[in-house]
């Protein structure tokens, strides 16, 4: 039998130690249960009251949809957000106690790290999807019985988790403290909300944050739970494409940030 080729060893390298770290990141997701119920309540609390509130007063054009129906994959891709954009603290909390120092002597790829803890914040992010969709249904939102468009759903949240995940990850290693970190994180947090199409729709918005809004990954993931749950017209291919290419650039920068915690 030839010689495998050379350059295939590092890509299975990579694949197989993010496997396998993967899996350790889902032994601690078991042991996480009241975190991951606590995640529900933010993103309902927007799903029952301000969506509530603003479908009555009908002050934000949605065209044939009800505001309501509009609003819940917007707040589905927040709460993605809200879960992944301090994820980085892990980083250094597994830093400060010597389990990341451990990892990174081993022979493993740092983006192996990075797209584990990426993979984990995807998982995460679905968490509040299992709530918020049975208690839009009992609103009266017509979401998709298509199990197909589900799961492309289920893939997208994840996607954009692992990107917000990623950026959290780059953060930390540029801020190197929990404390810089968390302040970087809620400066982060609602720009990228706001400046999406999450509540309102990108045409009503000034140009300048139009222009925001455009190479905004969260707005990209709106559109795709959007297309995929409600029927909305949407641009999927060009959604996914953004949101495999951000995730896939913000696992090869954290990857390259990540030695920064260690010095």
């Amino acid at each position: 039998m030839p010689p495998r080729a050379s350059w295939v060893e590092p890509p299975l390298t990579l694949i197989r130690r993010t496997a396998a770290l993967s899996l350790v990141e889902l032994q601690k997701l078991r042991h996480d249960h009241t975190e991951l119920l606590t995640r529900t309540v933010q993103p309902l609390l927007w799903l029952l009251v301000f969506g509530q509130i603003f479908s009555r007063i009908r002050a934000i054009p949605t065209g044939p949809v009800s505001y309501l129906a509009y609003l819940t994959p917007g707040i589905l891709a927040q709460s993605a957000l809200f879960v992944a954009i301090f994820f980085g603290i892990q980083i250094i909390w597994d830093r400060d106690a010597g389990i990341l120092t451990k990892v990174m002597v081993t022979p493993t790829p740092r983006q192996a790290i990075v797209a584990a803890k990426a993979f984990a914040a995807g998982v995460r992010g679905l968490s509040p999807v299992v709530v918020l969709i049975p208690v839009a249904l009992l609103l009266g939102v017509s979401v998709t019985a298509n199990p197909f468009k589900i799961l492309a759903a289920a893939v997208a949240v994840m996607l954009g988790a692992g990107f917000f995940a990623c950026l959290s990850m780059a953060i930390a290693g540029l801020a190197g403290t929990r404390d810089r970190l968390m302040g970087f994180g809620q400066v982060l947090t609602m720009p990228l909300f706001f400046a999406s199409n999450a509540l309102y729709p990108i045409e009503i918005m000034p140009t300048w944050l139009q222009v925001v809004s455009h190479v905004n990954p969260l707005t990209y993931l709106v559109d795709a739970l959007r297309g995929l749950l409600i029927g909305t017209p949407a641009h999927l291919t060009l959604d996914f494409a953004v949101l495999l290419g951000a995730t896939a650039v913000g696992i090869w920068v954290s990857g390259a940030l990540l030695g920064r915690l260690v010095r």
